[in-house]
Parts: structure tokens; C-alpha cells; sequence
């Protein structure tokens, strides 16, 4: 089939690389713009702009598909579908209808639960058991359109949004030949989403702030759903003033008890509003991460210490 691919971060790149291979023709990979990056905040391609470019593919970043001109750009490519992971932008209908055979996406949950911009992260942050990756067929509503393939995977109690991305971006790659076999054979119509959805908003600088009064578990489904970026963080004190310190990887623990916030020892135990979180990774400000044993060889952190809470709501599905 000729393709459109359309597509943005690292989660997206497999799935391009799945079509390639399959034997597709890729007539053209649409992502977002170069984006400044690093200390020098030099513009940088995407991920799915850097494999393609690598791949000989010509690569299209409209500011807005919305555009007259950008719709007609990808009008003239004639082709029989467009696949679309994580792309970034909302398609217009005249988007929607300019392929031969439709517009499918690769969605990072069981819809319709977590419709929206960050399915992994909020599933991990509920305290979900249970994901998967679906690829359905694109309608002007968000993440709304019928279902055509599913695949099923459990969330692992040591899952961080980076790992269960990697997995899904994999999965849901091994999707794509048979979704599109059945859509060139007319075989599929696909299924209509059923149940209550709730919706995967953005995650919000006030919630990666860690409030010790919650229980161990929100809070440590939390540091695993926002590992690595942006980071689950929390203040501690410092010589100089507070130090911000990003929680990468925590575990809950059995052992200790302590008022919320209250370091227990030097395993980075910390006291919770219900229950002791273990902290396994974290990153001082302008800091490598590291093992809690590395950080305190040189930031003191003595037993005892109480951390201050944020306050914030944890986060939730709004229906």
C-alpha cells in the first residue's frame, strides 16, 4: 500500500520501521517541528524526523494541518491510508477523508479509557493493572473513531512510564501489517468503543510535585508514571536553601513508620499519610541520577529529616 506515516516521539519510531519493513511504500512522514533542545537550544528533529530522514523518506513539519496549503500538500500525495502514532496535531475531516481508505491510529490504552495526550503516564499514576495498545479508525472526536486491533499487557509494579512506552511502542508495531491487510481487503469495520471514557489530560508542573500526606502507593505510581520526564520531585533542605530532587524510581516497603515525609534511614525510606515508599533512584537539580547511596555521600539527608508536602490533588480521569 502507499502510505502516509505521521508521528513524533521515540514511541512512534517502531512503528514506522514496522512498515518499512512489511514492504509498504512510505510516500511521506509527517512530525512536528525541529524543537530547541539542550543547553545550546539548538533546533532538533524529532525522533520519527531523525529514522526517516535516515530511511531516504521525505519528511514534511507543517507548523498546522490545518493549513489550506498543508491539506493540500497532503491531498496531492494520493495516498491509500495514512497511520498515525502520536502525532501531535488534530486532523481535520478533510484530512480524515483525503486517503483512498481512511486515517488509523495506534493508541496507547483500552479505549475509551485514557482518550487524550498521555495515556502511559495516567494508567501508571491510577494504579491501573492493565493497559494496551489499539489501533483504530481516526473520526473528528478525540480518540473516539471504532476499534480494529487490540493487544492486552499488564503493568508491572516496576513500570515507569519509559518502560511500559517501550513495550507498547513494540506491540502495537506488530499491529500494523495485519490492520492494514484487513483494511486493503475490506475486512474490517472495526468495533465501537463501549464504557465511560475518561481522559488522559497533560501532566501539569503543580502534579510532578510529591505530596508525602498521600499513601504510599499514589505516590509511588506516581514517580514510576512521570519516569523519566518530567520527574515526580520534592524539596529537600540544603545549606544553601532547598534542593529540588526528582524521584525516578521508588518501591513500596514493609519496614518503618514515620509522621509524612519523615526520612527513616539511609535507604531513602520515606514515611507516607499510609505506608513507607522506598526511593531507588533520584536526581539533584544539574545532577546525574543516581542511587540513593551515591546522592548522600555528598548531600546530607539524615533520619529524621521531614520533607514538606505539596499539597496538590493527585492525579485522576475527568469525564
Amino acid at each position: 500500500m502507499r502510505l502516509a506515516f505521521m508521528g513524533t516521539p521515540d514511541f512512534a519510531v517502531p512503528s514506522l520501521a514496522e512498515l518499512i519493513a512489511s514492504g509498504h511504500e512510505v510516500a511521506a512522514v509527517y512530525s512536528q517541528p525541529p524543537r530547541p533542545k539542550g543547553r545550546g537550544q539548538k533546533l532538533t528533529p524529532s525522533p520519527v524526523h531523525a529514522f526517516a530522514e535516515t530511511m531516504g523518506l521525505p519528511v514534511f513539519t507543517p507548523d498546522s494541518m490545518k493549513s489550506p496549503e498543508a491539506i493540500e500538500t497532503f491531498r496531492s500525495l494520493e495516498v491509500d491510508a495514512a497511520c498515525v502514532v502520536a502525532y501531535g496535531q488534530i486532523l481535520k475531516r478533510e484530512v480524515l477523508e483525503a486517503p483512498r481508505l481512511g486515517c488509523f491510529n495506534l493508541h496507547g490504552s483500552l479505549l475509551p479509557r485514557w482518550r487524550g495526550a498521555a495515556p502511559i503516564q495516567r494508567a501508571i499514576m491510577a494504579g491501573d493493572r492493565q493497559t494496551g495498545v489499539q489501533i483504530m479508525r481516526m473520526s473528528e472526536g478525540l480518540d473516539e473513531g471504532p476499534i480494529l486491533l487490540s493487544e492486552v499487557l499488564d503493568i508491572r509494579p516496576d513500570d515507569t512510564a519509559a518502560s511500559l512506552s517501550e513495550r507498547m511502542s513494540h506491540t502495537g508495531a506488530s499491529l500494523w501489517p495485519r490492520a492494514l491487510a484487513a483494511i486493503e481487503r475490506g475486512q474490517v469495520e472495526g468495533t465501537e468503543q463501549v464504557g465511560e471514557p475518561t481522559y488522559a489530560r497533560k501532566i501539569t508542573p503543580a502534579e510532578a510535585r510529591i505530596d508525602w500526606t498521600r499513601s504510599a502507593a499514589e505516590i509511588d505510581a506516581r514517580i514510576r508514571g512521570l519516569s523519566p520526564a518530567p520527574g515526580a520531585w520534592f524539596e529537600a533542605p540544603g545549606p544553601e536553601g532547598p534542593v529540588r530532587i526528582k524521584a525516578l524510581m521508588s518501591r513500596l516497603s514493609l519496614r518503618g513508620a514515620g509522621r509524612p515525609g519523615e526520612v527513616l534511614d539511609g535507604d531513602l525510606r520515606i514515611a507516607t499519610g499510609d505506608g513507607v515508599v522506598r526511593l531507588l533512584r533520584v536526581q539533584r537539580a544539574g545532577k546525574a541520577a543516581q542511587t540513593p547511596d551515591e546522592m548522600l555521600r555528598g548531600f546530607a539527608l539524615p533520619a529524621g529529616t521531614i520533607l514538606p508536602s505539596s499539597g496538590s490533588e493527585p492525579p485522576r480521569g475527568e469525564r
